[in-house]
């Protein structure tokens, strides 16, 4: 074999290693085996979100919105074990849609805001769908499937805090019980709030259908917390520690050759 041949047959792997490394498609249908999904960024970013609408009420904060969101939809895909091409597929959907929501959000039109808030609960659904599915498919808990739980229980909030949003861009009349203000700030404390059920009560959905989309949200906390999150912290267990070496030796092994022989 020639060295011409030999150098491109190096290259030609090489660059394939590459894409399959950033792609994470490199060996089969679900990726590599050995590599696990890892969920501490998708966390860090979900918080920082939250923190980011709740001190900061500001127009621009509102719109970018829509672009954090995907975002995180893109990093759960990052995650999921989804065969190709459909990681490709749904990462395009999500860009070109979200780019497309935004810019007819910018009219200022309750139609407009409507439609940019739904799809964000259908980002952040999908999100949701894809962690607790590679969550759920792992075969051990590790802290990295903590992670992934505790990130699609805070999606579930942001979820609904839209959903409530795209409600109240759609109706006629008041979100809250006594005239209390919509803005994206309330509508993510009063979706936590009856997420995790904590019932202040200072703000009420007023109409019967965001009654119900509230009551769906409490028990889908609920499920939620005493189903996934309890069970895998229960089964949560640190990874075992290296053996020493010669640990899998037999007991009469122990004495060095030829002990048996003594014995006798």
């Amino acid at each position: 074999m020639s060295a011409g041949s030999s150098g491109a047959e190096y290259t030609q792997g090489h660059n394939t290693g590459t894409l399959a490394r950033l792609t994470g498609r490199g060996h089969g249908r679900t990726g590599s085996p050995a590599r696990g999904a890892r969920y501490g960024l998708l966390l860090l970013v979900l918080i920082g979100t939250y923190l980011l609408n709740a001190f900061d009420a500001g127009k621009l904060v509102t719109e970018l919105q829509v672009v954090l969101f995907a975002l995180i939809l893109l990093i759960a895909l990052r995650n999921s074990p989804l065969p190709f091409p459909w990681p490709l597929v749904i990462g395009a959907v999500t860009v070109i849609g979200s780019a497309v929501v935004f810019s007819t959000s910018l009219s200022g039109s309750r139609n407009g805001k409507a439609s940019e808030d739904f799809w964000k609960a259908l980002v952040l659904l999908l999100t949701t769908i894809l962690v607790v599915r590679r969550v759920l498919a792992r075969p051990t808990v590790t802290i990295q499937s903590i992670y992934g739980a505790l990130s699609a229980y805070l999606i579930n909030g942001l979820m609904f805090a839209s959903v409530f949003a795209g409600m109240y861009h759609l109706g006629v009349t008041d979100f809250f019980a006594d005239s209390q203000p919509a803005t994206t700030q309330t509508f993510q404390y009063f979706s936590f709030t009856t997420l995790t059920t904590l019932g202040y009560g200072d703000f009420t959905a007023a109409e019967s259908g965001a009654r119900s989309i509230a009551v769906l949200e409490a028990l889908t906390g609920q499920i939620f917390l005493a189903t996934l999150v309890a069970r895998l912290v229960a089964a949560y267990r640190t990874p075992d520690p290296p053996e020493p070496s010669g640990a899998g030796r037999l007991p009469e092994d122990a004495d060095g050759p030829g002990a048996d022989e003594d014995r006798d």
